[in-house]
């Protein structure tokens, strides 16, 4: 399945988790928030922090999971929330999609954060030697961007390799199963492989991808009250700032929602990035980069300006 008709595939699973959201979801006045199983999203929800903030502007927070960036960007195409974060592809495959979605803010970058993985008894010394090779990735994400440059500087087509598009968990199985040569995925996924497996680190983003999270809001949701998304990036700072400050803390307080072991968390929160910024020129440079690599792949139909999608100064 192409990455733009999975977008739309997944239309139907997002519809149904709004259904289930219930209510709440459909009340005027409600902050739809998608979020994954890690990251500051999950930290807010957890701290309970936004809820009053929100409150005195007269709004009320509904949280929904999602197993990765596509289809929480398909939710918010729907209109099932309105606003989220992903990795750097996922926004790529959803404004070539035509997405209505803006980059609000973003996370300064976390090479380290992602890797291609191979077995400790694997053969493979170097990215050159996955030619010919199956790697598993989940398609649309951060890490299919770093299987496509890594490939590139190690002077590898991407159609040299044999992808085979899986969720981090079905992709973990095949790994250890050995049914794929190599694994490509971002933590706390990357470290939890490393202490439990002992999967070793073919390469990370270093010197090759940023790796950068990005915050993104429909476009409805910021036309509606520019306040109440200043509220939310104001709170997601201050969790980012404890979190920078408190590791342990953090790691202890995810846990049990992550299902990972205190010590593998704090491996994956040292190699994140922190202090969340507004979009600037630079950023955007780097994604536009990213964009211009998909459409030559002819991962995505059309050139695309990633500039035009993100939220200008002062709304």
């Amino acid at each position: 399945m192409k990455p733009l008709q999975r977008l739309a595939a997944a239309a139907a699973i997002v519809l149904g988790i709004a259904a289930f959201a219930g209510p709440a979801a459909a009340q005027d006045k409600v902050v739809r928030i998608g979020f994954q199983k890690y990251g500051k999203l999950v930290l807010l929800k957890s701290k309970g922090a936004l809820e009053p903030k929100l409150k005195a502007l007269g709004y009320s927070v509904a949280w929904t999971e999602f197993p990765s960036g596509p289809p929480l960007l398909e939710a918010i195409n729907v209109g099932a929330i309105d606003f989220g974060n992903t990795g750097e592809a996922p926004p790529v495959f959803a404004q070539a999609a035509g997405v209505p979605l803006r980059y609000v803010a973003y996370e300064p970058p976390a090479p380290k954060g992602e890797a291609i993985l191979v077995p400790k008894a694997s053969p493979l010394k170097g990215v050159a030697e996955l030619k010919g090779k199956r790697v598993a990735l989940n398609k649309g994400s951060n890490v299919h961007f770093l299987l496509v440059k890594a490939l590139e500087k190690a002077g590898v087509n991407y159609a040299d390799i044999t992808p085979v598009f899986l969720a981090p968990a079905d992709a973990r199985a095949a790994f250890e199963r050995g049914s794929v040569d190599a694994w490509a995925i971002w933590d706390p996924y990357q470290a939890a492989a490393e202490a439990a497996l002992e999967a070793r680190v073919l390469a990370d983003g270093t010197d090759t991808v940023p790796n950068t999270q990005f915050y993104l809001a429909s476009q409805k949701f910021l036309d509606s009250d520019p306040k109440v998304l200043d509220a939310l990036l104001d709170s997601l700072r201050e969790v980012d700032a404890w979190a920078k400050s408190d590791i342990h803390a953090v790691a202890e307080q995810l846990s049990p929602s992550v299902g990972l072991p205190v010590p593998v968390l704090e491996v994956a929160l040292k190699r994140q990035g922190y202090g969340i910024k507004p979009i600037d020129s630079q950023v955007l440079v780097e994604q536009q980069k990213l964009a211009d690599s998909f459409h030559q792949l002819g991962l995505i139909p059309k050139p695309i300006t990633v500039s035009d999608i993100a939220r200008k100064p002062g709304s």
